[in-house]
């Protein structure tokens, strides 16, 4: 099991920003078309994180054009390029689900002060 994980570790991305569900992030993924390469920005609020370790993901969902989005983002992959914390979110659960059925100022979650 020792030998897994010192495998791992050298994977994993040394400092990561102290993300926790309900926060809202901009996760800066690096996108390739073609043979051209560029930062896309995805901003939204963290509704999940699951795994640990090498496997972490964080679920981020966004509403665009009044249509929900969420993306899963592998936190230790190289294709991410930074995370950035935007605001602190105050939540009391691990899984924000129930803000797939919430629209307008119910969708929103409180910030940390």
């Amino acid at each position: 099991m020792d030998l897994v994980q010192k495998l791992s570790e050298q994977y994993m991305k040394p400092e990561l920003p102290e993300m926790n569900v309900g926060d809202t992030v901009r996760v800066l993924v690096r996108v390739k078309e073609g043979n051209r390469e560029r930062v896309q920005a995805f901003e939204g609020t963290i509704i999940a994180k699951k795994h640990g370790g090498i496997n972490q993901t964080i679920t981020v969902r966004r509403v665009s054009y009044n249509v929900g989005v969420e993306k899963v983002f592998p936190v230790h992959s190289p294709s991410i390029v930074k995370v950035e914390t935007i605001r602190r979110g105050k939540v009391r659960r691990a899984k924000l689900y129930y803000l797939r059925k919430r629209v307008g100022k119910k969708a929103k979650v409180k910030e940390k002060i």
